[in-house]
């Protein structure tokens, strides 16, 4: 079984579970992403959602992207890391007055605005300080995403966002407020998107937007896409680094991108979940009269991806190399859906074994939870090692 590249004689002295990261992969990672959205101008914010450890921040943040929020913690967090407010965006369908005012005094880039109640508050709380609110409208396109009912987003039943059929309504009541400035669109339709089919339909949505909203008289300076690229689960060894070149390209060639208009991505689990891994120690093997269990040390306290979206991980045996054998991989919180995997095909499985699971740097350890009373994991880097 091929299996990634780890440092498991070091590994050996630190308790498990914690999180690794491969930071040269990372930097890899934001290379391309640079150098691919580079070549069309493109500018990128990190979901900072999708990892919030500070040292990726700092890392993502010195690599020159701007950086996506959905809460007030996030836009301090992306402060102390390091990146400038003029480059952070931040959206949320919840934003508390605290929050739109930290926003507000930090003068931060743009509030992507949810729904016409918010888009009053921010009038109203940026009038109080004598201040105009950069804003971009985010939309629904009512794009199908085609991928898991939970991070699907871009859809008129979801939570999200505005309804196309509610945005002339939405323009009406903007225009007669005077402190917020209308100066892009945002539109965000999913998460682990890998059918290049759905950036097609939404590029092609927005140029009819765009086309409506310059009838009514309206051009805007910015058009956000959000993000959504997905990576392989399956193949980390193979496909480190996801398809940013397709990625790219397609907006290029659909989009029709008026005269000085700057186009913006929010791409987060598609920089940093390759690079990071969940390392657990095996604590019992168990017999079942049908199938065997590997009880790790982690559970979805630590990764809850597969618990909450049905997600799969990758699981490797850093420790063995004796023949491939079925296990379902549990973990030892006192839940039935603490189960990171079903008849998993994994080296030959002893107490004390590392296993590592792999594509967990997103939506990994900032989801980490103390349920069971249980402490939050570390995290180690590869260039401390």
């Amino acid at each position: 079984m091929l299996k990634g590249n780890f440092p498991v004689e070091k590994f050996g002295a630190l308790p498990t579970p914690f999180y690794y990261y491969d930071t040269s992969l990372l930097r890899q990672t934001l290379d391309t992403v640079k150098a691919e959205a580079g070549r069309y101008g493109y500018q990128v914010h990190y979901a900072v959602k999708a990892n919030a450890n500070p040292r990726i921040l700092q890392l993502i943040a010195q690599a020159g992207l701007g950086a996506d929020c959905v809460s007030g913690g996030e836009v301090r967090a992306a402060l102390q890391a390091g990146f400038p407010p003029s480059h952070i965006v931040y959206a949320g369908v919840g934003k508390a007055d605290w929050e739109i005012n930290l926003g507000l005094d930090e003068d931060i880039f743009c509030f992507n605005v949810e729904s016409l109640a918010e888009l009053e508050v921010i009038d109203q709380l940026a009038a109080r300080k004598g201040k105009t609110a950069r804003v971009a409208l985010r939309i629904n396109p009512d794009v199908d995403a085609h991928t898991h009912a939970k991070i699907t987003t871009g859809r008129k039943e979801n939570k999200f966002g505005i309804n196309l059929g509610m945005l002339d309504g939405v323009l009406d009541e903007l225009q007669q407020m005077a402190h917020v400035e209308l100066i892009g669109i945002h539109c965000h339709v999913g998460s682990q998107i890998t059918d290049m089919s759905v950036f097609r339909n939404l590029a092609i949505r927005v140029n009819e937007i765009q086309d409506e909203l310059e009838q009514r008289g309206i051009r805007v300076q910015n058009l956000n896409f959000g993000g959504g690229l997905g990576i392989d689960y399956y193949h980390p060894n193979h496909l480190p680094i996801p398809a940013f070149d397709n990625y790219f390209a397609v907006f290029k060639q659909l989009l029709e991108q008026r005269p000085g208009q700057q186009i913006h991505f929010e791409p987060g689990r598609s920089i940093v979940a390759q690079c990071g891994s969940l390392i657990s120690r095996v604590l019992y093997v168990k017999q079942g009269e049908i199938k065997q269990f590997a009880i790790l040390d982690a559970g979805f306290t630590e990764l809850i991806r597969p618990a909450m979206y049905d997600a799969y991980h990758r699981i490797e045996n850093l420790t063995s190399e004796e023949p491939v054998e079925l296990y379902d991989i549990v973990g030892p919180i006192c839940e039935s859906s603490d189960v990171f995997g079903k008849d998993v095909e994994l080296n030959c499985a002893r107490r004390g074994d590392l296993v590592a699971l792999r594509s967990a740097g997103a939506y990994g350890e900032v989801m980490a939870s103390q349920y069971n009373c249980r402490p939050l994991p570390p995290s180690y880097f590869s260039d401390d090692m």
